[in-house]
């Protein structure tokens, strides 16, 4: 379970400097909130000021929470579990996919089915059921007729959109990451029963306090919503290539009982 200290409010360690800056952020329009009659008052310690009825998110916060939220990335990582990316609205499911993707980590981007997280062994048996049909396709469809090929077709294809990002995935992930809370709600549940931590890009409309790692933004502009879950990945990316350079250095290394040895080896030649 998360530490009592995640809310959004800090980590007793954070990366001193981060990708994104304020400048970034207001270009990609990440302060732009709901107007005023959409906002949910649990947002307002995230909110700078209200202008022309709209409520402006305040990016000096935005920073820190995206500073704890590569951290958070960054620690997930080490502990060598797996990330699951959610976000199926319109603004989001192409960056999902893609940044999950480029990170090698799970992802949802079309559909959350009940129970990804909650009743795994079924969605596991769901996907067994898609690599049957493929290879049954694969196979030139032998024994099936015309018709029923098509209806195998059309199956894999319901299959493969609504699963392909989490094929592989054989247990629950470390991190939940979502963009828009309010329309991923469903996962966001699952994930708070499992007691698995949620990072969440919040807009004004949203309810943070289901969400264990807020980040304060426009969860409605492609440019927003791209410039963090970027970052987020980039975080993955680097963690992973840290820990790949340090294996191979463990590798490479001589153990101590080889150092020993060759120190011997060398003494009686003297």
């Amino acid at each position: 379970m998360p530490s009592s200290n995640i809310k959004g409010q800090g980590l007793a360690k954070t990366n001193s400097t981060i990708p994104v800056s304020i400048k970034d952020l207001l270009e990609a329009g990440a302060h732009f909130g709901h107007q005023k009659q959409r906002w949910n008052p649990k947002m307002k310690r995230f909110i700078f000021e209200e202008r022309s009825g709209i409520y402006i998110i305040d990016l000096a916060k935005t920073m820190q929470q995206i500073r704890i939220a590569l951290d958070v990335v960054a620690q997930v990582v080490e502990r060598h579990q797996s990330i699951l990316f959610v976000g199926t609205k319109k603004q989001a499911k192409d960056v999902i996919k893609e940044c999950a993707e480029r990170s090698g980590e799970f992802y949802v981007s079309e559909r959350w089915l009940g129970g990804m997280l909650t009743n795994l062994p079924t969605i596991r048996q769901s996907v067994k059921t898609l690599e049957r049909i493929e290879k049954q396709i694969a196979a030139g469809g032998e024994g099936f007729t015309k018709k029923e090929m098509t209806l195998l077709n059309k199956e894999r294809e319901k299959l493969d959109r609504n699963l392909s990002g989490i094929r592989a995935m054989r247990k629950p992930p470390g991190l939940l990451v979502v963009v828009d809370p309010s329309k991923e709600h469903i996962a966001v549940a699952e994930a708070k029963k499992l007691g698995i931590p949620v990072m969440a890009l919040v807009d004004t409309n949203c309810d943070p306090d289901p969400i264990d790692y807020v980040i304060a933004c426009n969860d409605d502009a492609l440019k927003s919503i791209k410039l963090i879950v970027q970052a987020l990945s980039d975080a993955v990316i680097d963690k992973k290539g840290e820990l790949s350079i340090a294996i191979g250095k463990e590798e490479k290394a001589p153990m101590k009982s080889e150092k020993i040895e060759k120190k011997e080896s060398e003494e009686e030649k003297e």
